[in-house]
C-alpha cells in the first residue's frame, strides 16, 4: 500500500526526498509558499503556504499519513494543536521540543550528560565586552546556514557590530579551537531500530560547509565516542528520523557537540551516491515504519563538495557542471535554482573514490573547488 509523507518545506532537501520516495512506493506532498523550490517539480501535490502556516500544514495533513521536516523554522504550539486533532509528525514535536532554541539544546545536552562547549545566554551585550576573546554568539532560533553565528576576536569587533546583535536573543558559547569538524547522520524507526552512517569530517568556512569527506579519518576510539554520542541522543529523545549531528575534535582528542539539525543535513548529502540507503531514503523509511537500510558506503571513500554561489547570475553554470561531471566518478546535483547569489546553495558533486587517505581527499577537494569558483 502506497504511504503518503508531507514535508514542511519544498528547498533542496524536499527535492532530494522526492527523488528517493518513488522506490519506496511513497508518495510525496510538500508545503511552500514558492512556486520556484526545487521540491515543486517533483513533488505528488503541493500546498502553497508559508511553511509557519497552520492552515497550510492542516491542508497538508489532509493528503498525508505523516508529516516531516525539511527545516527548524517550526511554529511548535500551532503544530501542538494539530497533532491534538490526531495529525502525526514525525520527528515527534516532543522530542523537537528541546532543540529548536539554541539555549535550550545546549542545556539539554548537557542534562543527558553529552559534551558540549561552556555556554550561557546573553543577557547584556556590554557585559561580553568583559568576555575572554575570541567569542562566539549564536542566535538562539532561526540560524541556518551560518546565519546568526558570530565570532569576534576582539572587543572592538563586538562593539562595531553590535547594530546586528540587538534585536537578536544570544547564546554565548566558548571558542573552541578544533583540529577539524566532524558530523554524523543516525536515523531511528518507529520501532527504535537505529542505523548510523559513518563519521565524517566537514569544513566550513564563513560557518557554511563547503567540503565533506567520508570516511573521516580519525581514530577507532574517536568514531565510537561519535557513534555513541548519536545513539545516546536518539534514543534520549526517542527520535523518529534522520538526525545530523555536528561536532568538534579537539586537539587533545576530545569530541564536543557543535548543533544538532533534526533533519536530514548537508553533511550527509554524500548518502545519494556514495551509500547503500541515503540519508533521504532512510528518512523516508524511519517515518513509514518501513525497515531501516544499511548505511554502509559502497566505495573506499568519497569526497561532497556543495557548488556555492559566487555572484549575483542567473545562469545554470552548464559548462562548469559539465566539467566537474567529466571527473571519474564524479555525480552533480543541481538544484534547479533560478537565480544564484553569494553563499546559496545551488547543488553538490559527489565523487565516489578508491581511496580514503585524508591528502589525496582534500586535494580532490580543492580541485573540484578550484573547477566552481575560479576557472571561467
Amino acid at each position: 500500500m502506497t504511504k503518503r509523507v508531507g514535508v514542511i518545506g519544498g528547498g533542496q532537501l524536499a527535492w532530494m526526498m522526492a527523488r528517493e520516495a518513488k522506490p519506496l512506493d511513497i508518495e510525496l506532498f510538500v508545503q511552500t509558499p514558492n512556486p520556484d523550490d526545487p521540491a515543486v517539480a517533483l513533488a505528488d501535490g503541493v500546498v502553497f503556504a508559508s511553511i509557519d502556516s497552520v492552515e497550510g500544514t492542516a491542508g497538508l495533513a489532509s493528503l498525508c499519513d505523516v508529516i516531516t521536516f525539511e527545516n527548524e523554522f517550526v511554529n511548535l504550539p500551532a503544530l501542538e494543536e494539530l497533532a491534538g486533532e490526531g495529525v502525526t509528525f514525525y520527528p515527534s514535536l516532543e522530542s523537537l521540543a528541546p532543540l529548536l532554541d539554541k539555549y535550550d539544546q545546549r542545556s539539554y545536552l548537557k542534562s543527558i550528560d553529552l559534551p558540549v562547549p561552556d555556554f550561557a545566554r546573553v543577557e547584556n551585550l556590554t557585559e561580553l565586552e568583559d568576555s575572554a576573546f575570541p567569542i562566539v554568539l549564536k542566535a538562539r532560533r532561526h540560524g541556518y546556514d551560518g546565519q546568526g553565528t558570530f565570532i569576534f576576536r576582539t572587543p572592538e569587533e563586538l562593539r562595531e557590530n553590535r547594530h546586528k546583535l540587538q534585536k537578536l536573543d544570544l547564546l554565548r558559547e566558548a571558542y573552541v579551537p578544533f583540529d577539524r569538524e566532524l558530523a554524523i547522520i543516525a536515523a531511528r524507526g518507529t520501532t527504535g531500530e537505529i542505523v548510523i552512517y559513518p563519521v565524517v569530517e566537514t569544513y566550513q568556512k564563513n560557518q557554511v560547509c563547503h567540503r565533506v569527506l567520508a570516511p573521516a579519518s580519525v581514530s577507532p576510539a574517536t568514531e565510537a565516542r561519535v557513534r555513541e554520542i548519536a545513539r545516546h541522543l536518539l534514543e534520549s529523545l526517542q527520535v523518529v528520523g534522520v538526525f545530523g549531528i555536528e561536532l568538534f575534535l579537539t586537539p587533545d582528542g576530545e569530541v564536543l557537540v557543535n548543533e544538532i539539525a533534526p533533519r536530514t543535513h548537508n553533511s550527509g548529502h554524500y548518502t545519494l551516491d556514495a551509500s547503500r540507503t541515503s540519508q533521504f531514503a532512510a528518512q523516508l523509511q524511519a517515518v513509514t515504519g518501513l525497515p531501516l537500510g544499511s548505511p554502509d558506503l559502497i566505495s573506499s571513500g568519497a569526497v561532497m563538495v556543495n557548488l556555492l554561489g559566487f555572484e549575483v547570475s542567473t545562469s545554470d553554470y552548464a559548462d562548469k557542471r559539465a566539467k566537474l561531471a567529466a571527473i571519474p566518478g564524479a555525480r552533480v546535483h543541481w538544484y534547479g535554482k533560478t537565480e544564484s547569489r553569494p553563499g546559496r546553495k545551488l547543488g553538490h558533486v559527489t565523487v565516489l573514490t578508491d581511496t580514503r587517505d585524508r591528502d589525496r581527499l582534500v586535494a580532490l577537494a580543492e580541485a573540484i573547488e578550484n573547477l566552481w569558483y575560479v576557472e571561467r
